[in-house]
């Protein structure tokens, strides 16, 4: 899968890298990963290890210092895999968490922390969702309070937290201003495990993404000292909405590479598989459906790695992102729906390849911006 238009040789030498670790390592062992509901910490560690954490991070922190398309290659070798559940431990872990330390802390912040985020010692998840607040961060309830000048008091509770239990530290959304104008009355704290009266409260049982650890998490009385606000007080809104565009995109790529995935495996499936004395793909009803599968998970990809070039050269793509989290969620969710069709019995049994890809792609279009807010996202723009 060569994209020469957009990717230079270092970004295929790193797809080749992704390719082998997730055959070598993440295939033969991540169906016991789903039963436990979660991914072994040294399985992340060993991430680290190759390099894979610090692919866009600078060198002094041992980052690869690569762009925005190497992490969209990351991202889409991952969703090939077809466990779903480790992608997204491993992506919220380098382009949806660590990424708010990294573009909001201080110097001292980052040199602290950043070693152990690109080596795989230390976890990070971001926690900004609650029970009354998804897509619409304006709604977050989460309170942080001043105590003096030194400290703030957080009280409140987050759900649907990925690496919620594995995680170190946590970028925690909190309001602390309640007079404020929503967008301006959030301010992002950092959360190390273990801090007084903030409680990992259970992990949460899932209809996909199983080998993927999340949590509900409460804050009752947590004591944060002030130099663990992320950025400036007020700002997290913003904080949140820039490092959406990174989420967005990179959850695009990890459909598409689902999505190319499951179209893969069910050509094969159809090729050998009879029906009425002929392989189904004699078929041309299917023959010609996964063709065109095949077409727009093909424009999409075109789509996401001309929108990563983009982004990579600094320019504005916030129109584009949106629409490829509206387009990839609802892509991959068809692609998935026609290939367990044409799986017939066989694709509803559990245990199966393309049922467990299934139930895990329905979340896509759910997480990280639900595909009717990421609409209106651009039709502001349109």
């Amino acid at each position: 899968m060569t994209d020469s238009l957009f990717l230079e040789p270092e970004h295929e030498q790193l797809r080749d890298q992704i390719r082998r670790f997730v055959e070598e390592e993440i295939k033969p062992h991540a169906d016991a990963w789903e039963e436990t509901g979660m991914v072994p910490r040294e399985v992340l560690t060993r991430m680290g290890e190759l390099g894979f954490f610090g692919i866009r991070y600078p060198d002094r922190f041992g980052g690869a210092e690569m762009d925005t398309r190497a992490t969209t290659v990351w991202a889409e070798e991952l969703g090939r895999s077809t466990f779903s559940g480790v992608a997204i431990t491993a992506l919220v872990h380098t382009d949806m968490a660590s990424v708010h330390l990294f573009n909001a802390g201080t110097d001292a912040q980052r040199d602290r922390w950043m070693p152990g985020i690109i080596s795989g010692k230390t976890i990070t998840a971001v926690a900004v969702t609650e029970p009354g607040a998804g897509s619409d961060v304006k709604g977050i309830r989460t309170r942080a309070t001043r105590k003096g000048n030194d400290a703030f008091v957080l009280n409140g509770a987050k759900t649907f937290i990925t690496n919620g239990v594995h995680a170190d530290i946590y970028c925690v959304a909190a309001k602390t201003d309640p007079n404020a104008p929503p967008s301006r009355g959030v301010t992002m704290f950092l959360v190390e495990k273990g801090t007084p009266g903030f409680t990992v409260a259970r992990q949460l049982d899932k209809h996909g993404w199983r080998s993927s650890d999340t949590a509900e998490l409460l804050f009752d009385n947590c004591e944060i000292p002030a130099e663990n606000i992320l950025g400036e007080e007020g700002r997290g809104f913003y904080a949140i909405m820039q490092n959406f565009q990174n989420e967005r995109i990179v959850i695009g790529a990890m459909a598409m590479g689902e999505a190319q995935a499951a179209i893969d495996l069910t050509v094969d499936y159809v090729k050998t598989r009879q029906a009425f004395g002929a392989p189904l793909w004699d078929k041309q009803a299917i023959r010609q459906r996964l063709a065109m599968l095949q077409a727009e998970v093909t424009a999409a990809r075109h789509l996401i790695y001309a929108t990563a070039m983009r982004d990579a050269a600094g320019e504005e793509v916030v129109k584009e992102v949106s629409m490829i989290k509206a387009l990839c969620g609802d892509l991959v969710n068809r692609v998935m729906h026609d290939c367990l069709q044409f799986h017939g019995g066989t694709g509803f049994m559990r245990g199966t390849v393309i049922e467990r890809m299934t139930r895990d792609a329905r979340v896509q279009a759910i997480g990280g911006g639900a595909t009717e807010v990421m609409l209106e996202e651009v039709a502001k723009r349109m």
